[in-house]
This record gives C-alpha cells, structure tokens and sequence, in this order.
C-alpha cells in the first residue's frame, strides 16, 4: 500500500467495500479491526453495519449505502437504481482522498466502485475482465470462503488474520442453546415448525432451547441475547456468524449455500446439508417453485446431526 506524502500528517487511508449481508460484515470485522490498527479505514456498507461497528471495530468509519445490485429480484431494472445517491457516494468517497480500497469479492461492480472512488490503488480478486480496474490482483482459486479471501487480502497488506476471530475465550459447557429461525433471504429458511420440533427434543433431553426469530431487529439485542448461549441452532445467515464471532459453538442448516463457502467461522462448528442440486451454489433466488435442497431435510436427519454435535465437548 502507498505510504502518505511526507507532509502528510495522517496515518494512510483505506476504503473497503462490503455492501451485502449481516454475515459478510461480520466475516469482515476481523480484517477491519486488524486494518484500524494503523490505518484510517472507512467502511461502504448497508446501515445495518453501524451497531457491529459501534460494537466490535468502533475505530472505523461508516458509509451507509444499500447498493441496487444487492437486492435479490429486479437488481438490473437501471432505471430503478438510485442515480443521485450513486452519484452522491462517489462525491463522499472521492472527497476521502483514500490511499487504497479494497473488496474481498471478485464482483466488477465493487470494482468499478473502487475506481470511481478515486483511491490510488485498489486491491481485489478480478473477473470477468475487471482486472484492468485494479492496480494489484489478487489470485481466486475456485470458489473460496468469504474469510479466506479476507485473510488473503490481510496477507496482501503485510499481515496474519487468525483461523478464528472470536470475542471470548472460555469454555460453553452450560445447556441454554439459541435457536434462530429467521434468514434475509427465504429460501434458505428451515420451516419453522420443525424448528418447534427440534426444540422439543432438545428439551427431552435437558437442553435450554430458546427460539428467536428476525422479529429481534435490533442488532444490539441480537448480540446481547447470542452472547449469552452455549450453542447456536439457525439457518445459514448473520446471526450465525454473529455467535461464532462471539465464541459459541454454531450448527447450521445449509440449502441453496454450500458450507465450504459460508460456514461459521469456529473450531466447534458443525452442519448439515440439504440435498444435492446442480444449481448449487444459490446467491439470489431459487430455480424452482421451493427449496427442495433445503426442505428435504427433515426433523430426524437434523435431530441426528445435532446430537452428534453436542455430545462433541466444545474445545477451550
């Protein structure tokens, strides 16, 4: 990365982009609170980023913006994109006189947005010919999980993210378990009536199962009530990740995603996975008229999963 000029009085100035999901940021903070350290870091993000900032990286900067091309139907409708916000983002970042910018997605989108930011160099994973807008390119081998192409971009900027990020170090040996039944996106949501199911056979055998559902909004009392578990039940979303960045044990129920790519990131996480289908992985919407990946998971083959899971004594 570019030192500041000799006159510069500031430390060198980074933009990072990561405009989708809960789950993303948080597979970002990490790297975030590694680059605050010694760099002034602004962040491009939807609102929802401001509390897991506030909370876990206070040191960087906020730029809210919900980018169109993140929404799951209609994305490409351009004359439905909000032109004078776009163009007022890029006065506000121009305005930042960044040193560097970085996305950890091979997305030509965030690409083009990095260079229109005017940052000097700009650092990411190219495709479909975006290369030619960044100044260093990394190499994507295949599809990689979200946090090894943070890790990968830390190793780019000179340094070591570790395995597992989480807030807390000690042993979850209690039996309160959270289940989230909630998702951003539908298709990856497990019905909620086997979710009572599986609550009652935790209960049978003398767990604490609590349910929460996207009703809890708030990111705060989200954190507040995940902090508090010994294990994590839930779909493949953000609070997920949220429980594992706070060090408890998370099992994930996988659809139209594929573990390899978004799994919690904690050395007691574990999962299952819905049926095979070509279409795999699923990023926006689903071919077919439901989830059969997803749906086909039924009660008794989650139940055996998760029982294997806890009988696992989570590691310290």
């Amino acid at each position: 990365m570019a030192k500041p000029s000799p006159d510069s009085s500031h430390p060198p100035r980074l933009l990072v982009l990561e405009l989708w999901g809960l789950g993303d940021v948080t597979l970002a903070l990490p790297f975030l609170r590694r680059a605050s350290a010694s760099l002034q870091v602004t962040l491009v993000a939807k609102p929802h980023a401001g509390p897991l900032l506030a909370r876990f990286a206070p040191e960087v900067g906020l730029v809210p913006f919900i980018a169109p091309w993140t929404a799951f139907r209609g994305k490409y409708r351009l004359h439905r994109w909000p032109w004078r916000e776009l163009a007022a983002l890029r006065r506000t970042l121009r305005a930042g006189g960044f040193d560097a910018g970085i996305s950890a997605r091979a997305d030509p989108r965030d690409h083009a947005l990095l260079t229109l930011s005017g940052a000097r160099e700009r650092i990411g994973f190219p495709r479909a010919g975006s290369g030619r807008l960044l100044t260093k390119r990394l190499p994507c081998i295949g599809l990689m999980h979200r946090a090894e192409q943070w890790r990968a971009l830390a190793t780019a900027m000179g340094w070591d993210l570790p395995r597992f990020a989480s807030e807390s170090h000690g042993v979850r040996s209690g039996r309160r378990i959270v289940i989230h039944t909630g998702a951003g996106h539908p298709v990856r949501r497990w019905p909620i009536e086997r979710y009572h199911a599986l609550a009652a056979r935790l209960r049978a055998e003398g767990w604490e199962p609590s349910l929460v559902d996207d009703t809890v909004s708030d990111l705060d009392t989200l954190v507040d009530v995940l902090s508090t578990a010994d294990r994590f039940i839930g779909n493949d979303s953000g609070p997920g990740h949220l429980a594992a960045l706070l060090d408890v044990p998370t099992f994930t129920i996988f659809g139209p995603q594929r573990p390899e790519l978004f799994a919690p990131q904690h050395p007691d996480a574990a999962w299952i996975e819905g049926a095979p289908c070509e279409y795999k992985p699923c990023f926006d919407a689903c071919r077919f008229a439901q989830p059969d990946c997803l749906l086909s998971l039924s009660v008794d083959s989650v139940w055996s999963r998760v029982q294997a899971w806890l009988a696992r004594q989570p590691r310290t």
